[in-house]
C-alpha cells in the first residue's frame, strides 16, 4: 500500500517539481537545463559493447567532492570501465565537470518514477550503481533489483534523527533498505541503525571524506592569498547557509579584534549577491575574491595584489577553492551548524591543519565532530556570542592555535583509508576484466 501511494504521489508531484526547477532557475540558470534527463531521457546512447559502466550518484556539491577520491580510485582499479556521474543539482553537476572533465559521463538522476527510472537503466545499462551517503529512493531501489543492477549505499550514514523518522515506516522501511545489495557504512553507529532498518550485508569501512586531501597547489594558493592579506587575524566562515550569515556577522561585530578579516564562503553560489548585499547593509567594506584575485592570478605562487587594509569581509564567490580558503585562515568556522541544519563537513579544514570551530547542530556529522573535538582539533560553540568569545581567545593565543591545527591534521590523517577499502569491496561486484589476450590485441 505504501509503495502504491508513493508512486501515485509522484504523478502529482512531477509537474510541481518541474515548475520548481524553473522557479529556482531565476537564481541559478542551470535548473532549466537538461530537464528531459530528470525523466530518464539522455542525449545519445552508449556503444553496444561489454565495457562495464559504474554509475555513481552524488546529489550535490558536497557529495560530488566526497566521491572524487573514490572515482579516481575506481578509474585506476578498473581502467576498462566507464564512469557515469549523476546529480540532482546544477551545482553538483558543475562541480563534477570541474573535477573530472571528460573522464566521466554525466547526467541528472531521473525523478523516482518507474518509467523514468526504467528508461534511465535501459539507456545506460550500468554494471554497478553507487549512491552516496543518505540517498534512498524506493522506486530506484526496486527497479535496480528488477534489472539485476547491484546497488550499493556507499559512505552511508544514518543519524539518530533520521533513524527515528525512517523507523516510523516499519516494514516499508525494511523493504526499502533491504533492497541494497551492500551497505558500506561510515561508523559502527551508522551500521547499527541501518541494520535495524533492514539493510543487509552491512560493513563499516570509514568515511570517504577523510581521503579528500586538498591538492597541494590549492593549499599553496591559499598561502599566497594569506601573504597578500598580511598579518591580520583571519577567520573563515565556510559553507554557510541561508539565515546563518546574519549570525556570523553578529559574531564578527562582537569579536572586538582590531583589523580582523572575515572570509565568508556561502555554500550555494546562487546566494553570493544576496550575501554581499547583507554585508553592505552592515556598512562593512567587502571585497569579492573573484575581483581581488581573478582567475588569471589564481594559480599557486601567482602575484596576488595586496588586499586593502580597510576590507572587513572577503566574499568567497568561487567554486572548488575551499582548501585555499582554509589555508588562508587562522581559524575555520564550519557552517550549517548555528541553525538546525545538520552541519557541514569539517574534515577538509582539519586536513589542511586549520583549527576548527563548529556550532551545536551537527546531526549529519555527529561522529566526525565528536572525534575531532576529542582529538583536540576542533571546538564546539553554542551561539554567535560564544563563537565571538572563542575566536577572540584563539586570536590572542597563537600557541593554542598551532596545537589545535596539529591535532586537527593528525586527526584527519589517522582516519584515512576508506577509499581503498571501498574499492576492494566494489570491484568484487563488477564483471571480470577482459582476458589478458584480448587486452593485448
Amino acid at each position: 500500500m505504501l509503495r502504491a501511494v508513493y508512486r501515485a504521489a509522484w504523478w502529482l508531484i512531477a509537474p510541481l517539481a518541474v515548475l520548481r526547477l524553473f522557479i529556482r532557475s531565476r537564481r541559478e540558470r542551470g535548473y532549466r537545463e537538461h530537464v528531459c534527463e530528470r525523466f530518464g531521457f539522455a542525449a545519445g546512447r552508449l556503444p553496444e559493447d561489454d565495457t562495464p559502466l559504474i554509475w555513481v550518484h552524488a546529489v550535490s556539491v558536497g557529495e560530488t567532492r566526497a566521491a572524487q577520491p573514490l572515482i579516481d580510485a575506481l578509474l585506476a582499479a578498473r581502467p576498462d570501465a566507464r564512469i557515469l556521474l549523476t546529480h540532482m543539482t546544477p551545482g553538483g553537476r558543475a562541480q563534477g565537470e570541474q573535477l573530472f572533465g571528460d573522464r566521466v559521463l554525466r547526467c541528472y538522476l531521473p525523478y523516482d518514477m518507474p518509467h523514468a527510472v526504467r528508461r534511465f537503466l535501459r539507456t545506460w545499462r550500468p554494471s554497478l550503481g553507487l549512491v552516496m551517503e543518505t540517498e534512498v529512493w524506493p522506486t530506484l531501489i526496486d527497479e535496480c533489483r528488477r534489472a539485476d543492477v547491484p546497488l550499493v549505499l556507499t559512505n552511508a550514514r544514518m543519524s539518530a534523527r533520521s533513524f527515528k523518522r525512517a523507523a516510523k515506516f516499519g516494514a516499508g522501511a525494511r523493504e526499502v533498505f533491504g533492497g541494497f545489495t551492500r551497505v558500506l557504512a561510515q561508523s559502527p553507529s551508522d551500521a547499527e541503525r541501518l541494520t535495524a532498518l533492514g539493510a543487509r550485508n552491512v560493513a563499516v569501512l570509514g568515511n570517504l571524506k577523510f581521503d579528500m586531501a586538498s591538492p597541494p597547489a590549492l593549499v599553496a594558493r591559499g598561502r599566497d592569498w594569506r601573504r597578500a592579506i598580511g598579518a591580520r587575524p583571519v577567520w573563515v566562515a565556510a559553507s554557510t547557509r541561508e539565515g546563518e550569515e546574519e549570525l556570523v556577522l553578529q559574531a564578527f561585530a562582537a569579536l572586538d579584534v582590531p583589523d580582523a578579516l572575515l572570509i565568508l564562503v556561502p555554500r550555494h553560489p546562487q546566494r553570493f549577491d544576496e550575501v554581499a548585499a547583507l554585508v553592505a547593509r552592515r556598512n562593512l567594506k567587502l571585497e569579492r575574491r573573484s575581483q581581488w584575485a581573478p582567475a588569471s592570478t589564481s594559480a599557486a605562487h601567482a602575484d596576488v595584489p595586496a588586499l586593502p587594509q580597510d576590507v572587513n569581509v572577503l566574499l568567497g564567490d568561487s567554486m572548488g577553492e575551499m582548501g585555499a580558503y582554509y589555508a588562508a585562515a587562522d581559524v575555520a568556522f564550519i557552517g550549517g551548524s548555528l541553525l538546525p541544519l545538520g552541519g557541514q563537513n569539517l574534515i577538509e579544514a582539519c586536513a589542511v591543519g586549520t583549527p576548527v570551530l563548529i556550532g551545536p547542530h551537527v546531526f549529519n556529522f555527529t561522529q566526525a565532530t565528536a572525534d575531532a573535538v576529542a582529538a583536540g582539533g576542533a571546538l564546539q560553540v553554542q551561539d554567535p556570542a560564544d563563537l565571538a568569545r572563542v575566536l577572540r581567545e584563539l586570536f590572542k593565543d597563537k600557541s593554542r592555535r598551532v596545537t589545535m591545527g596539529a591535532a586537527a591534521s593528525a586527526f584527519a590523517s589517522r582516519h584515512r583509508g576508506a577509499t581503498a577499502r571501498t574499492v576492494d569491496v566494489l570491484t568484487t561486484l563488477l564483471p571480470e576484466r577482459a582476458s589478458a589476450t584480448t587486452l593485448d590485441l
